[in-house]
């Protein structure tokens, strides 16, 4: 088929159409700058309109007629005098153009110190962006900085807090050594202990340098607003995500870019791996995740520290079981495995019959593991199988099942998880005062930014499949019964927790089934103090 030829308006017309832009342009130009004081006037009047009603809804009722006859009588008095209402329009618009004027300070170039900074930035980069090759290179010794910078911003200290740089071309700017040196002398130049976030533009080789304020780190474990099948991590910069939520900090109510991570049948990361080195915020991280998940699903807790840093949540509705020893562990996850297949069968049939899944098995059940790399070193001293080898039928149809797994192990543990937690936990989090090389191995991708140089519990970075790296704070989630934590986080944790189970021991019949396997399976003599038989 033939192609038709466009319109004549179309193909003839675009000249036209730019000259008469740029017409209408420099009019409204023209106009601005001729009812300049007009404009400047009426923004006065409408400063000053505004101050005197907010002067008279601040002012008494009972002093408001007096006020309103002295302004009437100085309105008289100028009235009644020569020139007086002539004279009172004058004052009135010059008391206006006063006000109204623009007040915005002008910007001022750098001062001698920050030149000083910005010639030795641009003096160290020489080396990296000229080559001898280049008739007109945009680096040299002795060059000028400003040909190369085309912003930069300094805090009251004088040290730089954005700095946008041109580089030449043919600069390698693909290859990450190179870019890494390149962003190694950037933070040494600019000043270390700080957190740098580098933004290359490739196609307008352009190099973007800006100094990220640190995260809150006052953000308590609290009621978060998330849709159905979303659990709220941590928070991470702004601009980073594209969604806010409401929380109370120090007292007041703010929005927060948080990092979700989805679960359930619709999610493509269902399974979640937590890491880092001691004391950075894993377990605070899975305890949050407890209470979030113990809201509208089940939880079995199986914590492989042993130093009983989930017992608030023992005896809790919607906690199955906190087991802290191997046999214990050994049949929570036994009776895990069986529940995920029976939540499969049970899908199954209803599906082939036509009806809609049962209700017990659409109930999220969460299966969060602290430190299970302990008892597969228990579980090879006494010729146990290791309980991480019964995740295998969670972590490979949780996500039908309405299972979810949650593994948290330190970093210098990670060779010791099986093969299917590696494989099947990607979503990931790494927290602590990791190297860039750790964060890349875990994550799959180097981070954003640069590794602080003081980092809080529950500092970190996230990448939820293959999204982007995150950073990461935790909501503080301490331990209630701490008494090393903050009284306010302590109280704040307390008041989420769910309501206790009677203290007397329910009858057989009505015990979950992860009590009454470990009850089974567990003999007299293995049973830990305190737990019911």
């Amino acid at each position: 088929m033939a192609r038709r030829p466009l319109p004549r308006i179309l193909t003839s017309g675009s000249a036209q159409i730019a000259r008469s832009r740029e017409l209408a342009r420099t009019a409204a130009d023209s106009a601005t700058d001729v009812l300049h004081p007009l404009i400047t006037v009426s923004r006065g009047l409408r400063m000053l309109a505004a101050a005197a009603r907010q002067k008279w809804a601040g002012t008494p009722k009972e002093r408001r007629g007096p006020a309103l006859f002295v302004v009437a009588a100085c309105v008289l008095v100028v009235a009644l005098i020569p020139y007086g209402p002539l004279l009172g329009l004058i004052t009135l618009m010059g008391v206006a153009g006063w006000k109204g004027r623009d007040t915005a300070p002008v910007p001022a170039g750098p001062d001698d110190t920050e030149v000083k900074r910005l010639q030795s930035l641009y003096e160290a980069l020489v080396p990296y962006f000229a080559v001898p090759e280049d008739p007109n290179p945009l680096y040299a010794h002795g060059g000028a900085w400003g040909a190369a910078f085309d912003d930069h911003a300094f805090d009251t200290g004088g040290r730089l807090t954005r700095l946008q740089l041109r580089y030449p071309p043919y600069f390698p700017d693909s290859d990450p050594d190179v870019r890494a040196r390149i962003e190694q002398l950037l933070q040494a130049k600019c000043g270390r202990g700080r957190e740098y976030l580098f933004e290359w533009e490739e196609e307008a080789n352009q190099l973007t340098v800006t100094v990220l304020p640190a995260l809150s780190t006052a953000i308590a474990a609290q009621t978060f607003i998330t849709a159905p099948g979303e659990t709220l991590l941590g928070f991470t910069d702004d601009g980073a995500v594209r969604r806010t939520v409401p929380v109370v900090a120090d007292g007041e109510s703010r929005d927060e870019p948080p990092v979700l991570w989805r679960t359930g049948p619709r999610s493509t990361e269902p399974h979640l791996l937590v890491t880092g080195l001691p004391g950075s915020g894993a377990t605070s991280l899975l305890r949050s995740l407890a209470l979030q998940a113990a809201q509208h699903g089940e939880v079995l807790i199986v914590e492989g520290g042993g130093t009983g840093e989930f017992g608030c949540l023992a005896g809790r509705t919607g906690v199955l079981a906190v087991e802290c020893g191997l046999a214990g562990a050994l049949a929570g996850l036994e009776w895990a495995a069986s529940e995920t297949e029976r939540r499969l069968i049970a899908a199954n049939r209803a599906g082939q019959s036509g009806h809609p899944a049962p209700e017990d098995i659409k109930r999220p059940l969460w299966i969060l593991l602290d430190r299970p790399s302990v008892f597969g070193h228990l579980a090879a001293a006494e010729g146990r199988p290791d309980p991480l080898e019964l995740l295998q039928v969670p972590l490979r149809h949780g996500r039908s099942a309405h299972v979810t797994v949650v593994v948290a192990d330190q970093l210098d543990s990670l060779d010791t998880l099986s093969e299917a937690v590696l494989t099947y936990t990607r979503a990931r989090v790494i927290l602590g005062a990791a190297a860039p090389a750790q964060v890349e191995a875990v994550l799959g991708a180097p981070p954003r930014t640069t590794p602080p140089a003081d980092v809080p519990p529950g500092r970190g970075y996230a990448r939820l499949g293959t999204g982007p790296v995150l950073r990461l704070q935790v909501p503080a989630t301490p331990d209630p019964y701490d008494d090393g934590a903050s009284e306010a986080h302590r109280r704040a944790v307390l008041g989420l927790l769910p309501e206790r189970h009677p203290a007397v021991a329910a009858p057989d019949e009505n015990r979950t089934a992860v009590e009454r396997t470990a009850a089974q399976s567990v003999p007299d003599q293995e049973r830990e103090p305190g737990r019911a038989p």
